[in-house]
């Protein structure tokens, strides 16, 4: 990539579409159309675009301002890639893959995508802080409306076997492609909820929003072992009293708090 590239703004008083048409057979790079004007960019020099284009105004008598300037060339994708910042949470370095690793952490891979969940939001992060404290190697997992995969990944890298549900199929299919970055495998998936579980499990997750979990508390209970513990978050404080009024019958054992978001530790 050069270290400039060339801008021509074209602006004719009329008949826009035959200086569209000109402009076009005369570059080959891309243009971009506006109300008002054309504009041609290029690493090579529009001079001689610019001059011709000048001159055709004249012959056909239709006034055309012409604007060029050249420009440094910015590189977007690592000015992106710069702005994506790793996050630190309990045990675990939340980074894109293009970031170096954190020796002294457990090192979570996530590129930025369309599913929820990259670390940065407090609900993702205090759930990674009770995961850090609460699961153990060879607990058994469910993270329940999974999105990103995160959450999962990191109960998956301190030594649990997780299973994971979502009812958004493109949320499962970027938690397969995470979990390869990370080399880590999961146990068990399906596209649904937690409703379609098979088993009882010593630790359940689910990082959604108080609506849905009010829906599925007694499901969310029902999967858990006798002493399991279990993970809710997506909590807006305004709402943290209706959702622990449907979990009255078992064991607060945290309560985690950033900013207006709430996260609650329970044990069965």
């Amino acid at each position: 990539m050069s270290d400039y590239y060339y801008e021509l703004i074209i602006k004719p008083s009329g008949n826009y579409e035959v200086f569209l048409d000109l402009l076009n057979s005369l570059v080959n790079d891309a243009i971009e159309e506006s109300d008002d004007s054309i504009i041609a960019r290029s690493e090579e020099d529009l001079s001689d675009i610019e001059y011709g284009i000048n001159e055709f105004s004249k012959a056909v008598g239709i006034e055309c301002e012409t604007i060029l300037s050249k420009k440094k060339n910015i590189d977007w994708i690592k000015q992106y890639q710069d702005s994506v910042k790793a996050v630190e949470v309990g045990k675990f370095y939340v980074r894109p893959s293009w970031d170096l690793e954190k020796e002294d952490k457990i090192n979570i891979i996530i590129d930025p995508a369309l599913s929820f969940g990259s670390g940065h939001h407090e609900t993702t992060s205090s759930c990674l802080e009770a995961i850090s404290e609460f699961v153990k190697k060879d607990d058994e997992v469910l993270d329940v409306g999974t999105g990103s995969g995160i959450l999962a990944i990191g109960a998956s890298k301190l030594g649990a076997i997780v299973d994971i549900c979502d009812t958004d199929e493109v949320c499962i299919k970027d938690t397969k492609t995470n979990y390869n970055l990370n080399n880590v495998i999961f146990n068990n998936s399906w596209v649904g909820s937690v409703n379609k579980a098979e088993k009882k499990y010593d630790i359940v997750i689910a990082n959604i929003v108080a609506d849905v979990l009010v829906f599925i508390a007694s499901d969310l209970k029902k999967c858990l072992k006798d002493d399991g513990i279990l993970i809710i978050s997506g909590i807006l404080d305004k709402h943290i009293d209706k959702v622990l009024r449907k979990f009255q019958d078992v064991k607060q054992l945290k309560v985690i708090h950033k900013n207006e978001w709430i996260t609650v530790v329970l044990k069965k």
